[in-house]
């Protein structure tokens, strides 16, 4: 049982959809956006879902992008996104981290070196989205088998072909995009989500998180009812990047959060 187990499992025996917030490491800079971090769980947050700033993003939109470029040219690394990870360790030791990125920066820094940093670290699971199932040998069962969930993106255009592969090694939760295209770029429907949840959980047991197009508490609370929860990310990240107060950005967050709970 990883962490992500156990909150799922303590979210079911309260009837709660769970609810995940985005972030990228190190945008606008190391101390806020530790602060950030921190200050997540407090604000609802069932799972932090951390970006790896990577200079070549194939899935994030504008919004983003924008967030990565400023963490690097600030000078975040991938040891510094860990460091992050280690210090909320520190006053927190049960709200789980998804580290959200490229395989780039891991296979540079070598995949046995990378999982063995990031279990350190305190990372509980990965979503890598350049590596398809066919790659699963490459870092998804190495990940595995260091105690670390390999969480897959299912997608509208995921079918039924597909989704058993896609699901395969897939674990802790499956990531379903409600849209067709890049975060931030059109908003999710309900009504377009809960045939496409209903249909993934026809083959896995997993829960079933939804993500991309979701910016305000009543969509979060609309699409939450038909999963088993939601994440919001450029909503977030929108307002870090125009400089908001460490305050505000949270008590945006709790409002999201207080939605998805009442899915």
């Amino acid at each position: 049982m990883t962490r992500i187990d156990d909150t799922f499992a303590r979210l079911r025996a309260k009837g709660r959809k769970a609810f995940v917030a985005y972030m990228m490491g190190g945008d606008p800079d190391e101390a806020t956006s530790l602060k950030v971090m921190r200050g997540l769980p407090g604000a609802g947050v069932d799972i932090i879902e951390l970006g790896l700033p990577f200079t070549d993003p194939m899935a994030d939109g504008p919004t983003i992008q924008r967030a990565g470029q400023r963490a690097l040219d600030g000078g975040m690394t991938t040891d510094k996104v860990l460091a992050m990870a280690r210090a909320f360790r520190e006053t927190d030791s049960t709200t789980p981290i998804v580290l959200m990125g490229y395989y780039n920066p891991i296979y540079s820094r070598g995949v046995e070196r990378f999982l063995k940093d990031a279990t350190e670290a305190g990372i509980d699971g990965l979503i890598i989205v350049d590596l398809p199932p066919e790659e699963d040998s490459e870092l998804c069962i190495p990940a595995q088998k260091a105690g670390l969930n390999f969480i897959r993106l299912a997608t509208p255009t995921t079918d039924d072909h597909r989704l058993p592969t896609v699901l395969q090694n897939t674990s802790g939760f499956v990531y379903y995009v409600s849209i067709t295209g890049i975060t931030g770029a059109a908003a999710a429907e309900a009504g377009d989500v809960a045939p496409e949840v209903t249909r993934i959980k026809a083959q896995t047991d997993l829960p079933v998180i939804v993500g991309f197009g979701i910016n305000t508490p009543e969509a979060a609370q609309s699409i939450a009812s038909v999963a088993d929860g939601c994440v919001v990310g450029s909503a977030i990240v929108k307002l870090i990047g125009e400089g908001k107060p460490v305050a505000e950005v949270l008590d945006f967050v709790a409002g999201l959060a207080d939605g998805a709970h009442r899915g």
